[in-house]
């Protein structure tokens, strides 16, 4: 795992919201990753979200029948039923790296999620993070890993530079057919000129929980498979969204509860 950054690279990701760091994994780690996914993958079985059970668990990410399910196969907190994908995302040395990047002093993970865009997959449209989740703070950070070539023809995610400093936490987009529906709350984002995110397997993308980002569809017969983990500040607090939390976690908390729940959201590496 290549964590050690350059101070250019801090600067870029502060400055621009995302940085790519090619052949982020060895080629040992990157083939680890693959078979580990899909061992959480087959555990899940029909889930969709580990540790959510009953109406909840289909409500969060839809049904078969929706656009949104032909946008990629996703099932989240891989990391709950899969020790070798638990000790990836929960490695300090990482979590130390994610610190730097986000200029913070704890991290927590938030959520992991494989995204597979199947063949012939739906774009995913322009979206913004945070709003969605059951916290907020500009300090968010996601790492999304090529689990093999992810390229402009079958579904690479794009970027909107700089976005994450003009992102609140009202407007969100909307994971609907309308791929441009964001742009409409933030009219002032159709000048900025999309970044692709094109890596080559064993890369990985770290991007900031507010940035705006999309991907295209998946204009090949093969699926486009990724693995990403969103990462929280320790010391955010619960804002009133249910998100992926369990009915009975989300009615135990109030507004300003700190998250710092190690079985729903652990702590990875603080410099305290």
């Amino acid at each position: 795992m290549k964590t050690e950054l350059a101070p250019v690279q801090i600067e870029h990701y502060q400055k621009e919201g995302w940085l790519i760091v090619d052949d982020f994994l060895a080629p040992d780690e990157l083939s680890a990753l693959n078979a580990a996914v899909d061992t959480g993958v087959e555990t899940m079985g029909g889930d969709k979200v580990s540790g959510v059970s009953g109406e909840h668990n289909e409500s969060i990410m839809g049904d078969s029948e929706t656009y949104y399910s032909r946008v990629f196969l996703q099932r989240v907190n891989l990391w709950r039923v899969n020790n070798d994908i638990k000790n990836f995302f929960l490695n300090p040395t990482l979590g130390e790296m994610l610190c730097q990047l986000a200029d913070i002093d704890g991290i927590r993970v938030w959520h992991d999620q494989t995204l597979q865009k199947l063949a012939w997959g739906n774009p995913t449209s322009w979206h913004i993070d945070v709003p969605n989740w059951s916290f907020y703070s500009p300090d968010a950070i996601s790492i999304w890993i090529a689990l093999n070539d992810a390229t402009v023809q079958n579904g690479c995610m794009y970027f909107l530079p700089g976005s994450h400093q003009q992102a609140d936490y009202e407007r969100k987009g909307d994971f609907s057919a309308d791929i441009g529906a964001l742009f409409d709350q933030y009219p002032e984002f159709r000048e900025i000129e999309p970044v692709p995110a094109a890596m080559k397997a064993g890369s990985a993308g770290f991007h900031n929980g507010l940035m705006a980002h999309a991907a295209g569809p998946n204009m090949t017969p093969y699926a486009r498979r990724a693995m990403t983990c969103a990462y929280m500040p320790d010391g955010a607090t619960f804002n009133g969204i249910q998100n992926i939390l369990s009915k009975e976690r989300f009615e135990s908390m109030e507004i300003g509860d700190l998250h710092d729940d190690d079985e729903q959201t652990p702590l990875v590496w603080s410099q305290k």
